[in-house]
C-alpha cells in the first residue's frame, strides 16, 4: 500500500485565490526578526495593518464575566439583540444615523460579512467594479461567489478610489454593482462624499448594488470625510468591523447593514455556513460602547492621527512620496519609484526585501493589491508606536539613495 494515490483535484475557484502575499513577507520577515533579534537593530515590523493595542479594559472584563457566567452558547444567526441596538445607538450618537438594529446583522469579523453579502448578491459571470488598489481579500470574496472583480486603475487625482466617471466608463450588461472601501486599505484615503453619491446614484439607477467596506471609519481624521455611505439610502450595503477602531482584530467580530429586505437572506445563509459570531466576543464588544471605552478609543484615534503627522513627512524627506495625504485608518502609500531607479531594482516587491535586509524594517509592497501601477508603491503600517516608528524613518533616512 505504499503507492502514490492519484494527485489531490483542486477546484477552479480555490486556484483562481492568489495568495495574500503580505503574509510571504510577513513569513520571511519574521524569519530575519529571529536572526537579528540580538543584534543592535531589531526587525521594525511596519508591514501589518493591525493596531499595537488590544481590547481596552472593560471589553477584556466583560469577556472574563461572559466566561465567568457560561455565556458561551450559540446567539442568534443575526447576533445578540443587545449588541445589535449597541451598534444602532452608535450610529446614532457618532454619525447622527438611524440605522435601525434589525438591519444590522452581526458577523464572523468583516471577512465573513463580505462573504455573506457576496453570496446573497453575486451570480456567476457578474462583475463587480473595485479601484485598483484596493484589499486582495475583497476581489477574492467575489471570486469565491463565482463572480468577476474588475479592477479599475485609479491615481492619485481621484484620492486612490472610483470615479463616478470610472463607473460609468467600465459598466457592461454583466456589471452586478460596485465594492468600494472608505477609508482604504493600502491607501488610507476616503472617498469625497459628492463622488460616492454620483456612484451611488448611477448604480442604483440600473439597479446595482453599492457595496462599501466602511471598516476604518470610525479611524477618520477628517471632518469632510468621517461620514458613513449609509446615509446614501437604505439600500447601502456596508460591511464594519470591530478590529480596527475598536481595536479586536483577533477576536473576530464584524458586522453588516443591509436593506431590511436582505435580512432574512442573510440569516439563512449566515445559519447554515457560520450558525453564529463568537459569543464571548459578542458579550466583550457590549463593553465596546460603555463612555470609558469610547473614550479611551477617542484618545487612541488622536494617538493614530499623531503618527501620521509625524510618519509621512518623515518619509517625504527620505524621498519615499505620498501622493495624498491619508485621511482615515494608519497606512501611508508611498511612491518607491525614486528609490528602485537609484537602486537599480524593478519595483516595490524587490525593494521590501531590500529593505528587510538592509534596514531591518517589514514593509508591505503594492502587488497585493492590484495590477495598475502598484509596483511602484509600498504600503506602510503605522498603527505601530512612535518609538518604532521613529526608530523605522531614522533607518530608511540613512538607507535613502
Amino acid at each position: 500500500g505504499d503507492r502514490e494515490g492519484a494527485p489531490v483535484r483542486i477546484a477552479r475557484r480555490a486556484e483562481r485565490i492568489e495568495p495574500f502575499y503580505v503574509m510571504e513577507v510577513a513569513k520571511a520577515a519574521s524569519q530575519m526578526a529571529r536572526e537579528v533579534a540580538r543584534t543592535d537593530r531589531p526587525m521594525v515590523f511596519l508591514n501589518i495593518g493591525e493596531p499595537d493595542f488590544t481590547a481596552p479594559p472593560l471589553v477584556q472584563e466583560a469577556a472574563e464575566r461572559a466566561l465567568r457566567a457560561g455565556s458561551t452558547q450559540y446567539t442568534h444567526a443575526v447576533g445578540l439583540e443587545a449588541l445589535r441596538e449597541r451598534i444602532s445607538q452608535w450610529y446614532r450618537d457618532r454619525f447622527g444615523l438611524a440605522v435601525p438594529a434589525s438591519r444590522i446583522v452581526v458577523t464572523a469579523g468583516a471577512s465573513a460579512a463580505l462573504q455573506l453579502a457576496c453570496l446573497a448578491l453575486i451570480e456567476a459571470g457578474d462583475e463587480v467594479l473595485m479601484p485598483d488598489p484596493s484589499y486582495p481579500c475583497n476581489r477574492h470574496f467575489v471570486s469565491a461567489a463565482e463572480g468577476t472583480a474588475v479592477l479599475v486603475p485609479t491615481g492619485a487625482e481621484d484620492r486612490f478610489q472610483l470615479s463616478a466617471a470610472a463607473v460609468r466608463a467600465n459598466w457592461t450588461d454583466r456589471t452586478r454593482g460596485v465594492l468600494l472601501a472608505s477609508p482604504s486599505n493600502p491607501t488610507g484615503t476616503s472617498i469625497e462624499p459628492q463622488e460616492l453619491r454620483r456612484i451611488h446614484e448611477w448604480v442604483k439607477d440600473r439597479g446595482g448594488i453599492t457595496l462599501v467596506d466602511e471598516i476604518y471609519l470610525g479611524l477618520s481624521h477628517d471632518d469632510r470625510f468621517g461620514h458613513s455611505a449609509l446615509a446614501l439610502g437604505e439600500d447601502v450595503i456596508s460591511i464594519n468591523s470591530f478590529s480596527k477602531y475598536f481595536n479586536m482584530t483577533g477576536w473576530r467580530l464584524g458586522w453588516m447593514v443591509v436593506p431590511q429586505a436582505l435580512v432574512p437572506v442573510i440569516e439563512r445563509l449566515a445559519q447554515n455556513l457560520f450558525i453564529c459570531a463568537s459569543t464571548v466576543a459578542q458579550h466583550a464588544a457590549l463593553a465596546c460602547f460603555e463612555p470609558e471605552s469610547i473614550a479611551e478609543y477617542e484618545r487612541r484615534r488622536a494617538e493614530f492621527k499623531a503618527r501620521r503627522d509625524w510618519f509621512i513627512p518623515a518619509l517625504e524627506r527620505a524621498g519615499l512620496r505620498v501622493p495624498v495625504v491619508p485621511d482615515g485608518a494608519f497606512y501611508a502609500w508611498a511612491d518607491c519609484s525614486d528609490w528602485c531607479t537609484a537602486l537599480g531594482l524593478e519595483g516595490s516587491w524587490e525593494l521590501a526585501f531590500e529593505v528587510m535586509k538592509r534596514a531591518h524594517v517589514a514593509i508591505t509592497p503594492g502587488r497585493d493589491f492590484g495590477h495598475a501601477d502598484t509596483r511602484r508603491f509600498v504600503r506602510f503600517s503605522t498603527a505601530s508606536s512612535m518609538e518604532q516608528l521613529q526608530e523605522a524613518a531614522a533607518r530608511l533616512a540613512e538607507m535613502a539613495p
